[in-house]
């Protein structure tokens, strides 16, 4: 299925591992000219390697993996800069980085709530602030967000987390409706919330996992059934990025201020 990215440039920010990663190979196997960024020197390495093993018919020059935090302005602005030196300008902005905070409220230090609030904010307001000028110029823009479930199904073990996911989410929906006219031909905001997705996190956990003889299927199913996910198993990274490639690209074109959830059922809101 032709999405309408070919020759088009995206930002993916916490790209190399997990969602980021499967929504890079998605959009460079789609023809689109490809930037992404994380924290970790070695691991965008890893991240580029590993594209050019399993796709070495993606022209080199295509993809760009950068190191940047989206919690420092600077860092961030320096990478757009870079960018649009290489690629010429900005379609696609898809903010994925940050990661959630397993504590109650008792458990939850003044400090890691005001962590957690910029984190869901900034790493979005960040890129959006930076890359701004360059999506207005752009006839396909769009801004799409990585966010959770639990900004409608807050968890009391993730206390912090929960309250900044919902307002994130209300940010997007609020930025959908005064970027509309913005630019050429507007830019559309979007949003996935996710629920359980296999990571690395999963991954260790199985590891730790007290039952010895339960193979990785069958653990993730029974955490699966006892978390009450309908669809029986965890989500996987490339299943998030799917819906990623769908709420950026043309193929939305008539989209915005709208929500994916990619939860495998496990939403029960209307």
């Amino acid at each position: 299925m032709d999405f309408g990215i070919e020759g088009r440039v995206a930002i993916v920010t916490g790209g190399s591992s997990g969602i980021g990663l499967e929504t890079v190979k998605l959009l460079l196997k789609g023809g689109a000219k490809v930037a992404w960024c994380g924290r970790n020197e070695a691991r965008l390495a890893d991240s580029l390697r590993g594209i050019q093993e399993a796709f070495p018919e993606i022209l080199p020059e295509n993809m760009l993996p950068l190191i940047a935090d989206v919690l420092e302005r600077d860092s961030i602005e320096k990478m757009i800069q870079t960018v649009v030196a290489q690629f010429g300008g900005i379609d696609f902005l898809i903010n994925n980085a940050g990661q959630g905070k397993v504590a109650s409220f008792e458990e939850t230090k003044d400090e890691e709530w005001l962590s957690e609030v910029t984190l869901k904010y900034f790493g979005v307001l960040n890129p959006t602030k930076a890359a701004l000028p360059y999506l207005e110029a752009s006839t396909v823009a769009s801004i799409t967000n990585v966010n959770s479930l639990l900004a409608l199904k807050p968890e009391r073990h993730m206390i912090a987390t929960s309250a900044a996911r919902a307002g994130l989410l209300n940010l997007s929906k609020t930025l959908s409706q005064e970027f509309a006219q913005r630019g050429v031909n507007g830019i559309r905001v979007n949003s996935i919330l996710i629920g359980m997705v296999e990571s690395g996190q999963w991954q260790r956990r199985y590891e730790n996992r007290s039952d010895r003889s339960k193979s990785w299927e069958k653990w993730i199913a029974d955490v699966a059934q006892e978390r009450g996910i309908p669809l029986g198993r965890l989500g996987k990274p490339e299943e998030a990025a799917r819906a990623l490639l769908f709420l950026a690209s043309p193929m939305a074109s008539y989209t915005t201020g709208s929500v994916v959830d990619v939860s495998g059922g496990f939403s029960r809101e209307i």
